[in-house]
């Protein structure tokens, strides 16, 4: 079926067994010294197990102060490398190939994750999201710098890595020389492009210096910065060809530079599929050295495809192999239906990152818990019952069925998702639609009985007697008690998402959360005529700043009003009221749309407290949160029934 995808193909003398390739993503799984944890190498480990051909370690630290994260590999110090062998030992237990990265942050960092050091760089220029002022190299500096690389590379050779891939994109340190957007120098390593590479240069000749002609090593490089004064790719076609002139042994075409303005860094449902594989088929044209592509690419066939074109040799696919380290070993087999497909929601993979804690995903709650987890069925099942069929309470079932247990859903609605299936209407959204289809696929599977339209109530349980009862039940959408909100015309976000209910052309969107601001956007490419009524000072404040640029762009460009710092007060047959500082505004408006969030439906778990002896409640039957938290909550709760508390996997 993939005759070319899992064809063997050589970088250098070294054989890779496959063309997907596991590319560098910050899990911060390892230790602050820089030496690898039993989890990381679980971690990866997992990925070698499920098939994936190459497999390319996180940036790797050239020195305790080029890191950009807290608890990222390195080797700066002999003592590292028996840790990263540990690493290199596991994943040659099987039949994948593994390489190491290594870089330095440059200012893409701050002080507080690389060793209490001011940020360095080319020129003093800060990074739009560090905002911290990095300090300009000076020339001995830099010298030093590149016998660190060289150092690194030497040490990851000894540690049994197959190959490196020095990172010089993303807006990373080479980058930052080598661009002159960042780069203001001048010096020899600055102005014209022959002295912005210079540094790049003297990298590469250290490194081969050091580990051998024969030793692979591989570049990283944004075809297209996409940053205003960046490069692009006129200059990176001229970068590909001195690359292999040079003598790396294959190219990694990626894109990007750090910025909430950047599509090229981490690529959201806003962005196209595979959207810079055509910088790579530029690439191709004008190498003889294989060319990686990559960036927003979660399906085998699409990668057969990119192949099947001669648009790249290899395929990396990052995210995908977060969301199903299996993915390999399932497209193989041809059982496309069983991969958990990577949904783009970056909730787990970068909002953990932004926050100084390391990745989860949130379609595998599994990530990073690889080694600790035990699928093994329980001695003694037990009846199951759980109430919600959102993604809290599908993830539980999932999981208490491979544990064994006799697992039964009841759903008041006719439809699995809960709320997560209106999620998936908004313009660019559809593919949270995959991981609810997904979930159903497993627990027929699995044997799990749904039954849909039906409502778990204290009677049931009182009469039926299971053993556990889990309460997923989420959240009820707000309804404040604003003047005329009981009028036929005013409807709920949900309602008007799932087509339960029709709207008129002028409409007011109450909430500009992201639930608002996505109805709006999605009433506004039916072209309607769309207003957003908002408290706080600004729209989508729970977003990340990537999404919010994104989403922001469609309300804009769909002339969707944007009323903030606004109180409705008062809803009028045709019309709303709105206070705010100019005074009182009258909006028209033929329907009303509710979006204030949701309060916790926990009305069925208080009832049976009384009543039985084992009820838990999870996700935002508890408390208001999202999918990626109850996801999370069910995994672990279908993992942890009938273990003591000493048993107990931590959260």
């Amino acid at each position: 079926m993939f005759e070319r995808l899992f064809s063997p193909y050589k970088i250098s003398d070294c054989e890779i067994p496959n063309r997907l390739v596991v590319p560098a993503m910050v899990a911060n799984y390892c230790n602050e010294d820089g030496t690898a944890t039993d989890r990381y190498i679980a971690y990866h480990e997992a990925k070698a197990k499920g098939g994936w051909g190459l497999i390319i370690t996180e940036d790797y630290a050239i020195n305790q102060n080029a890191m950009g994260y807290k608890y990222i590999g390195g080797l700066w110090n002999d003592e590292q490398i028996p840790s990263h062998q540990k690493l290199t030992d596991a994943i040659h237990k099987h039949d994948s190939k593994i390489f190491c990265q290594i870089y330095h942050a440059g200012r893409q960092s701050n002080r507080f994750v690389n060793g209490g050091m001011q940020p360095v760089a080319p020129s003093a220029i800060p990074c739009p999201w560090m905002r911290e002022l990095p300090r300009e190299l000076t020339i001995p500096e830099i010298e030093q710098l590149v016998e660190d690389f060289g150092d690194c590379a030497l040490r990851a050779k000894k540690a049994g890595f197959d190959g490196i891939e020095l990172h010089a994109g993303h807006g990373y340190l080479i980058a930052e020389f080598m661009s002159p957007y960042a780069n203001k120098r001048t010096d020899k390593y600055g102005g014209c492009l022959e002295n912005r590479l210079r540094f790049t240069k003297e990298i590469y000749e250290n490194i081969r210096s050091k580990v051998g002609k024969d030793f692979p090593v591989i570049i990283r490089f944004s075809a297209d910065e996409a940053i205003h004064g960046g490069r692009d790719m006129a200059e990176s076609r001229v970068l590909a060809k001195l690359f292999e002139e040079w003598g790396f042994d294959a190219l990694h075409v990626s894109s990007g530079a750090y910025g909430n303005h950047n599509k090229g860094i981490v690529s959201p449902m806003y962005v196209p599929h595979a959207w810079t594989v055509d910088f790579a088929a530029e690439i191709k044209k004008i190498v003889n050295i294989p060319v990686i592509t990559v960036n927003r690419i979660n399906d085998p066939r699409m990668a057969d495809n990119i192949l099947q074109m001669e648009k790249a040799d290899f395929v990396a696919m990052g995210r995908g192999s977060l969301a199903d380290p299996d993915l390999p070993s399932k497209a193989k087999a041809g059982d496309l239906t069983s991969i958990r497909y990577c949904i783009a929601c970056m909730q787990g993979c970068v909002g953990g990152l932004l926050t100084g804690n390391s990745i989860t995903c949130l379609v595998n709650p599994s990530l990073g818990r690889e080694g600790e987890l035990d699928y093994e069925p329980v001695t003694e099942p037990q009846s199951v019952y759980i109430a919600g069929a959102g993604p809290g309470g599908l993830e539980a079932a999932r999981t208490a069925a491979i544990k064994g247990h006799k697992v039964t859903i009841f759903e008041k609605r006719d439809f699995l998702g809960g709320q997560f299936k209106s999620a998936a209407y908004p313009p660019h959204k559809g593919e949270l639609a995959t991981y609810t289809s997904w979930l159903a696929n497993e627990l027929e599977k699995l044997g799990v009985t749904i039954h849909l339209n039906t409502e778990l109530t204290k009677e049931v349980v009182v009469n039926d007697q299971p053993d556990t009862v889990i309460v997923a039940t989420g959240g009820n959408p707000l309804i404040p008690a604003i003047k005329g909100v009981e009028k036929p015309h005013v409807l709920t976000a949900e309602d008007v998402l799932l087509g339960n209910v029709a709207t008129g052309d002028r409409i007011v969107v109450a909430g500009g959360g992201e639930v608002g601001g996505e109805t709006a956007a999605h009433l506004a490419l039916q072209e309607r005529e769309v207003a957003i009524v908002e408290m706080l000072p600004s729209l989508l404040s729970e977003l990340d700043g990537v999404n919010r640029v994104h989403l922001k762009k469609i309300l804009n460009e769909y002339e969707v009003q944007q009323y903030t710092n606004s109180k409705l007060v008062e809803i009028l047959d045709d019309a709303v009221v709105v206070e705010n500082s100019s005074g009182t505004v009258t909006i028209p408006a033929e329907t009303v749309v509710l979006a204030l969030g949701y309060k916790p439906n926990n009305k069925l778990a208080e009832e049976l407290q009384s009543v039985h002896h084992n009820v838990i409640t999870i996700g935002g039957a508890i408390k208001t949160s999202n999918a990626l938290i109850a996801t999370r909550e069910g995994f672990d709760t279908g993992m942890n029934i009938a273990k003591t508390e000493s048993e107990l996997v931590s959260v």
